[in-house]
């Protein structure tokens, strides 16, 4: 790349290092992009998600109706508590030795996912079967309920929505995965390229020697390709040969 003395690089020279490089970009772009769509498709094993919904509230008594929205606004504030609950080896091994069997269970992923000033919580699993991950989050729902009571003193726990197999994967992303490929492809082949230019010591023009190095140009030799060179000589070749025949004529 042409830098001037101030060692200030135009937007033009920039283009031109661009264009110059271009099929290292490309071909660093495809690259990139097919390693991508190869560890998405090939290495990346897919998994799937299920949820189920619980509902958990205390039972007032009638004299205490007056307390029940208190009682909501506390229940809201406890689902972090039964988040960890949840999440614990108190629920989740009873989970484990019930879903044993099952293809995935022992990678199965629980989460909890909540709502701003809702009662309703979601049990979330994801694992590498869509049934598996379907019957974990039942299981959990199921065995939470049964425990949640000796734990708590919560008496009031209700299943809002069976979670049910979904055999479209949540993961990989796959036009994330490729998209990101194209970019991080683009922006790597965009950085080869300047890396090149500038470790590329050549000189490319007289004002490199004149303005930055303070020589005298003595002249320019032009390159000569190698074709032209055999092209200059097959002309050579022919012209005397045709003034041969002339002088034979003569």
């Amino acid at each position: 790349m042409d830098q001037t003395s101030n060692n200030v690089v135009t937007f033009s020279e920039i283009m031109l290092t661009l264009r110059k490089h271009i099929k290292l970009i490309l071909g660093t772009t495809v690259i990139v992009t097919a390693l991508a769509a190869i560890f998405t498709f090939f290495i990346m094993t897919p998994k799937y998600s299920a949820g189920t919904q619980i509902l958990v509230n205390r039972k007032l008594d009638d004299s205490m109706q007056g307390a029940q929205l208190q009682a909501n606004q506390a229940d809201v504030q406890m689902i972090s508590t039964y988040k960890d609950i949840i999440t614990s080896p108190v629920i989740q091994k009873d989970v484990k030795k019930q879903t044993k069997n099952q293809p995935g269970s022992a990678d199965s992923d629980v989460s909890i996912e909540t709502q701003t000033n809702s009662q309703v919580f979601t049990i979330n699993v994801t694992s590498t079967d869509p049934h598996t991950a379907a019957s974990v989050a039942n299981k959990t729902a199921d065995v939470f309920k049964n425990k949640i009571g000796k734990i708590m003193s919560i008496n009031n726990v209700t299943i809002v929505s069976k979670a049910v197999a979904d055999d479209k994967p949540v993961s990989p992303r796959t036009s994330l995965n490729i998209l990101a490929g194209v970019v991080l492809g683009l922006i790597l082949g965009v950085g080869l390229a300047f890396l090149s230019e500038f470790n590329d010591k050549t000189i490319k023009d007289e004002d490199y020697l004149t303005n930055d190095l303070g020589l005298t140009s003595l002249g320019i030799v032009n390159e000569i390709s190698q074709k032209d060179i055999d092209r200059q000589v097959r002309e050579q070749a022919s012209g005397s040969e045709h003034a041969d025949n002339m002088r034979r004529r003569v």
